[in-house]
């Protein structure tokens, strides 16, 4: 159940990081320190990819609950 978890939380927020650490690296070299800045970005990068990767996801969390409730109805 957690490396499930892992797997479907893994690249939203591998997304986020990439994203972060981009527009961070930015701002220091241009050194604009304003939060909004890396946080548009980054909500806009994470959502994409949740987008994209949401019937994948779903694909995921749907096979582990049908098997779940699989073994759990012939116990």
């Amino acid at each position: 159940m957690l490396v499930l978890t892992l797997l479907v939380a893994a690249p939203v927020l591998a997304a986020g990081l990439i994203v972060g650490f981009v527009v961070s690296l930015l701002q220091a070299v241009t050194q604009i320190q304003e939060q909004t800045i890396s946080l548009i970005p980054r909500l806009i990068a994470m959502a994409a990819c949740l987008a994209l990767l949401l019937p994948w996801m779903g694909q995921h969390v749907i096979e582990f609950a049908r098997q779940i409730l699989t073994d759990g109805m012939m116990r």
